[in-house]
């Protein structure tokens, strides 16, 4: 329908004339209410952004000599980390004469996540950074 005469409708029914596709040939338009088209957006914007998770990454400290009732009670809370939808950076770090044999931490990195592997999956394997070997666990992605 011609414009004017769209405007004169869009006018009897107290409502707005909205351009929805201005290239098309030709342009298409709606008759509704443009105020409550924008609340109800937003209002849907901010519900998608209240559901979202953002995922926090949790640390964890051992050490080259760390007793296996240690490990167990840490490898508890990273569980409730990686329950709870958070990623846990567990780093292991070497002081003075632990330097000159960094492979001794690896054991125990992989000790640490068999502890783990029903609730976590390895996002970056165990790595050593200068004095410290690191590694990331994520929360395993359920089925």
């Amino acid at each position: 329908m011609p414009l004017s005469q769209a405007r004169v409708l869009a006018e009897q029914s107290g409502l707005d004339l909205v351009l929805i596709a201005p290239t098309a040939n030709p342009p298409v338009c709606k008759i509704m209410d443009y105020g409550k088209y924008r609340f109800d957006t937003i209002k849907k914007e901010k519900d998608v952004k209240k559901k979202q998770k953002v995922a926090e990454i949790k640390g964890m400290q051992l050490s080259l000599n760390i007793q296996d009732n240690d490990m167990a009670f840490k490898a508890k809370n990273v569980k409730k980390f990686l329950l709870n939808g958070d990623k846990v950076k567990v780093s292991l770090r070497l002081f003075g004469r632990q330097l000159a044999n960094p492979q001794l931490a690896f054991p125990i990195m992989d000790k640490f996540y068999a502890m783990l592997e029903d609730v976590a999956e390895v996002t970056s394997k165990p790595e050593q950074n200068g004095k410290q070997i690191t590694m990331v666990l994520s929360p395993k992605k359920s089925k």
